[in-house]
């Protein structure tokens, strides 16, 4: 007989508090990437919708001496900082901390690779969702090692979690293709910037539209190289602004620095971590280069949404999805060069798009129903429903290829929309 997940629909609408644990991210306040955003703008709403939420930290942190934050708890717990096993080791402590501990009603677990030690939290009899994330077996910065642990983690997580958060089609499309197993469509949301000062842009010697921006890491699958590459063909007369930096990728950064240093128009600003400045940034550029491709909906694509600034994004199905109609699109650096100086020539269209943008930004990435959607869920895996024992865990080819490249045959029709 096929097991059919179970819920209480009375139970799911209770008004009753729950303890929510988060676990798995670097912590809040948020100040690195788009899982720590998630955790507090979702965990602070929690909170003033009266439930005990406690956030696993890493000590590391910048904020490690803090012990409660927007009515949330933390708990602060370190890791080794070394790149293959950092998140890692601060999860195992915070899965040990959280069974040991008074139990939380419901946890959620953010990035698949996480998922081994989702085993120890339904011993303890914790109702556990994973947070997939993208696909992080595509990301370059991994050798062949990190990429197949990825893909067994993925396997981990339909096999052991009571239920599994996609925020994006694509993932979804992805996890029922590959394991027949259902995933909870959980996007971000982003802020609205309106009337938003210039003062911080002062500092960087900018002006309010007359640059071009990039804010990403540094890695392979983000395509900086790729934008700069574009940005030098193109006959843009403002300049390029490009923020970012990774602690990783020592060769990939050598290879972006040695592109931009011919070219005085293009300035590299490194890691900024001022998030108002930050803002002001995304809100006054002329346009937003977003090179993303594996993660999903990707909080810094929303966040240009947000500030009301046109984008211009690698041509891949999770920015589809999110630019909808008013996405301009690449997929090589004529294609960057092109469409950098069609924005310039054609500065009206330019502010019709960002205007476009910004609307479905409001719409569509609201934080307040991302938290409904994730309080819905908690209070459903409170009251005893799971997705466990839906799927094998097991993909649909019995097996894939042991090679650098990872892509199993059965797989091909969803990832061919990716890249």
């Amino acid at each position: 007989m096929t097991k059919r997940p179970y819920t209480d629909p009375q139970a799911a609408r209770t008004g009753d508090r729950l303890r929510i644990a988060m676990i798995g991210t670097r912590g809040v306040p948020a100040a690195y990437g788009g899982f720590e955003t998630a955790v507090e703008e979702i965990g602070r709403r929690l909170a003033s919708r009266g439930h005990g939420v406690t956030v696993y930290c890493r000590s590391q942190h910048h904020a490690a001496t803090r012990r409660d934050y927007l009515g949330m708890t933390l708990v602060q717990l370190p890791a080794l900082h070394l790149k293959a096993v950092e998140t890692l080791s601060h999860t195992a402590l915070s899965v040990a901390h959280a069974a040991m501990h008074r139990r939380p009603d419901a946890a959620f677990v953010f990035n698949a690779a996480n998922a081994p030690f989702v085993a120890m939290l339904r011993m303890r009899h914790i109702p556990t969702t994973v947070h997939v994330d993208g696909l992080e077996w595509m990301r370059g910065k991994w050798g062949a090692g990190g990429r197949h642990y990825y893909r067994w983690a993925e396997q981990v997580s339909v096999r052991q979690a009571d239920a599994l958060i996609s925020d994006a089609q694509g993932i979804v499309d992805y996890y029922s293709h590959e394991f027949r197993v259902p995933t909870e469509l959980l996007t971000y949301g982003t802020k609205i910037l309106t009337n938003t000062p210039t003062d911080r842009l002062v500092e960087l010697g900018l002006g309010a539209g007359a640059y071009h921006l990039v804010v990403a890491r540094f890695e392979p699958e983000n395509h900086v190289d790729v934008i700069l590459e574009g940005y030098r063909r193109s006959g843009a007369r403002l300049p390029l602004v490009v923020v970012g930096s990774a602690p990783y990728a020592e060769n990939h950064t050598n290879r972006i620095m040695r592109l931009a240093a011919p070219d005085d128009r293009i300035h590299m600003l490194g890691g900024i971590w001022d998030q108002d400045q930050l803002d002001q940034l995304y809100a006054h550029a002329a346009t937003y280069l977003h090179g993303h491709s594996v993660g999903g909906t990707n909080p810094s694509l929303l966040r240009a949404m947000g500030a009301g600034t046109a984008v211009i994004a690698w041509d891949v199905v999770f920015n589809r999805d999110v630019l909808g109609a008013s996405g301009a699109f690449f997929a090589d650096a004529q294609g960057v060069a092109t469409l950098i100086d069609d924005a310039e020539l054609s500065p009206h269209r330019t502010a019709e798009v960002a205007v476009a943008l910004q609307g479905r930004a409001r719409s569509l990435y609201n934080w307040d129903a991302v938290t409904d959607g994730y309080e819905g869920l908690a209070r459903r895996l409170a009251a005893g429903y799971s997705t466990h024992g839906l799927s094998s865990g097991r993909r649909r080819e019995s097996a894939w290829a042991e090679t650098d490249e990872l892509y199993s045959p059965a797989s091909t029709a969803v990832i061919g929309r990716l890249s």
